[in-house]
């Protein structure tokens, strides 16, 4: 193994991993913190996804540290802690904690916070982050359930979270090229600067990033940060040429949508769906509370209005206001482990019952039913979007995931998805 990556959420990992297998890396995507030491000397990188992203500070870190030590047990020569592009966090972490401690296991002077991905139109200038034209304060993520983001200084963010210093590579050092970045790095270092946000526009400066840092233990970012890394292992004569992905072949069975994500671009998703005929289900958290809804009843709704050819659609999505009633009705995270809850027993009835192929979006709901069916490693297929494959199930039953971070995919990922499986 030459890179190893601790992701903080499930769809995140998938990201990260699709970047790395199209930069020519053998990538294997794993589930948790594996309990025996890594045995997969195929694989140049290895992504573990975990579920920390929301969990207290102090279980991300250990979650995070446990799952760095197997990486470097396997031999990884660099870390990437991945996070999701829009910065998704608190003033408690779990960005800050967890990359502390990273630093820490790994004897790290300095690390980049990186999260730019301008496939999918976050950029980050002057140490502030964009959502498309929008500062991240004024983008819908300011409304997010779990991780409302209300401030786009990401060098003010980051400082709540940690105790070291935070600094910033202005847009104008990453243009000068990768000397310029690797001097500013140096100089961060012998100011004692532990930390630092760097601008990106362009997926040129994200290469460019990514050849500054090849002498770093540790980088976290989003999946953007990854784009330049495989050339350096191919410099060093360590990673072989890019070969022709091998085909992928998506198991028999039938579809379904799973949509616990709240996002706007989810709302949208889910609204082209239905204006396309597809059924849908609307999940009320309230309802569960009530008994009035169960996951047997749901699965059941599911087995009579989908077909081999056309997935039902099961969702809980809202808008903010909605979303804000129930939150103060259940409270604010257990409105959202109830749906998700829910929505993992449902997949896992289906599953029973010959479905096979699965598309969830919203990181905590791909968590939920990726558990819930028992997958524990996967295999990176085809992009549909930027940022989300189809993926294979390696161990078990044979299975086909489409994992979408909430905010990802265009108005009709629900539907084109399914035309590229075979």
């Amino acid at each position: 193994m030459l890179l190893g990556a601790v992701a903080d959420d499930l769809t995140g990992a998938t990201d990260l991993a699709l970047t790395l297998s199209r930069g020519g890396m053998r990538t294997v995507q794993v589930v948790g913190v594996p309990e025996k030491p890594l045995d997969l000397p195929e694989a140049d990188a290895v992504v573990l996804a975990l579920k920390s992203r929301t969990i207290p500070a102090g279980e991300a870190v250990a979650q995070s540290r446990a799952a760095a030590q197997i990486l470097q047990a396997a031999g990884a020569r660099q870390i990437i802690f991945k996070y999701c592009s829009t910065f998704d966090s608190t003033p408690d972490g779990n960005i800050g904690p967890v990359a502390d401690a990273l630093l820490d296991l790994l004897d790290a002077p300095l690390t980049i916070a990186c999260p730019a991905f301008p496939t999918n139109k976050r950029t980050i200038y002057q140490g502030h982050l964009f959502v498309g034209d929008q500062l991240l304060s004024d983008s819908p993520m300011k409304d997010h359930p779990l991780t409302p983001m209300r401030d786009a200084n990401l060098v003010r963010v980051l400082a709540q979270q940690t105790s070291h210093k935070v600094g910033l590579v202005s847009y104008a050092t990453v243009t000068s090229g990768v000397a310029a970045i690797k001097a500013a790095y140096e100089k961060a270092i012998a100011d004692g600067i532990r930390h630092l946000i760097v601008d990106a526009v362009t997926d040129a400066d994200l290469h460019n990033i990514g050849a500054a840092s090849a002498d770093l233990a540790l980088i976290t970012g989003g999946s953007g940060i990854a784009l330049g890394l495989p050339e350096n292992f191919r410099r060093q004569g360590l990673l072989q040429p890019t070969t022709t992905a091998a085909a992928f072949t998506a198991p028999a069975g039938r579809p379904v949508i799973l949509a616990g994500s709240c996002s706007a671009m989810t709302r949208q998703q889910v609204a082209t769906a239905q204006a396309a005929g597809i059924d849908s289900l609307r999940i009320d958290p309230l309802a569960i509370v009530e008994k009035k809804l169960t996951a047997s009843t749901v699965a059941d709704w599911v087995l009579t209005h989908s077909s081999a050819d056309k997935p039902a659609l099961v969702y809980s999505s809202a808008d903010p206001a909605e979303v804000l009633v129930v939150q103060q009705r259940l409270g604010r995270t257990e409105a959202g482990e109830l749906v998700e809850k829910l929505l993992g027993e449902v997949a896992a009835s289906l599953a029973a019952q010959g479905f096979t192929r699965f598309l969830i979006a919203g990181g905590e709901t791909s968590g939920a039913v990726v558990a819930a069916l028992g997958v524990t490693a996967l295999e990176i297929g085809p992009e549909i979007d930027p940022g989300v494959p189809w993926t294979k199930s390696l161990i078990g039953r044979p299975l086909a995931l489409a994992l979408k971070s909430g905010n990802f995919g265009a108005p009709d990922f629900f539907l084109k998805a399914w035309k590229m499986l075979s």
